[in-house]
C-alpha cells in the first residue's frame, strides 16, 4: 500500500470494529508494539469477526466442519508506533467478494487518532497505526485446495457487505 494514500478514494465500509489494549506482551524492549504481535492481532481479529460479526463459530468451521480460511496474501503498511496502554481501535471492511476468495482491508487505529491528536499529545497524528491489505481463501482441510465458501458462511458475508459496523461516526443512537 502506497504511504501516502489518495485522497479521492473513497473510505472503507467497515463491517466489523473492536478495541485492544496494547499489553506488556505485545512489547518490545523499547516499550513499541513489536511488529510481529500485528500479525498476532490481525489474526485473532479475524477469528473474532468470523465467530462474533459474522456469527458463524471459528472453531467449528476449523474443526468438524474442516473448512480452512488461510491468508495467500499479506501487505503491510506500518504508519506509526503504538505504545503499551495504548487502545487500538481495529476495523475491517470488505473490498472483494469472490467465490473461494476474500479481500480485506483492516486499520489499526489508536484511540484518539479519530480527532486527530494522539491521546498524550497536541501534535496531529491522523490516521491509522498499521494497515493491512488481506486476501483469505476458503480451502478444504481435507484437500487444502480452494473451495467455495459454505452457504451460511456466505450469506454472512453477503449481508455484511450491505451493512456497516457502528462506530465512533455514527454518534449515539436514539
Amino acid at each position: 500500500m502506497n504511504a501516502n494514500m489518495n485522497l479521492s478514494e473513497p473510505a472503507p465500509r467497515w463491517v466489523f470494529e473492536r478495541r485492544e489494549r496494547v499489553r506488556f506482551g505485545h512489547c518490545d524492549p523499547a516499550g513499541i508494539v513489536f511488529y510481529p504481535r500485528y500479525f498476532e492481532m490481525l489474526n485473532a481479529l479475524i477469528e473474532d469477526w468470523v465467530s462474533e460479526g459474522l456469527g458463524v463459530d471459528f472453531s467449528q468451521l476449523l474443526g468438524p466442519r474442516r473448512v480452512g480460511l488461510p491468508t495467500v496474501h499479506l501487505a503491510t503498511d506500518f504508519r506509526r508506533i503504538s505504545r503499551m496502554g495504548d487502545t487500538l481501535i481495529q476495523r475491517i471492511a470488505i473490498t472483494r467478494l469472490g467465490r473461494s476468495s476474500l479481500g480485506l482491508t483492516v486499520h489499526f487505529e489508536g484511540e484518539g487518532d479519530d480527532e486527530g491528536r494522539a491521546p498524550e499529545s497536541s501534535e496531529p497524528h491522523p490516521g491509522p497505526r498499521v494497515v493491512f491489505q488481506q486476501v483469505l481463501v476458503c480451502t478444504s482441510l481435507d484437500t487444502h485446495r480452494p473451495q467455495a465458501f459454505p452457504d451460511d458462511l456466505r450469506a454472512a458475508l453477503t449481508l455484511a457487505l450491505t451493512l456497516r459496523a457502528p462506530g465512533p461516526q455514527d454518534g449515539p443512537k436514539e
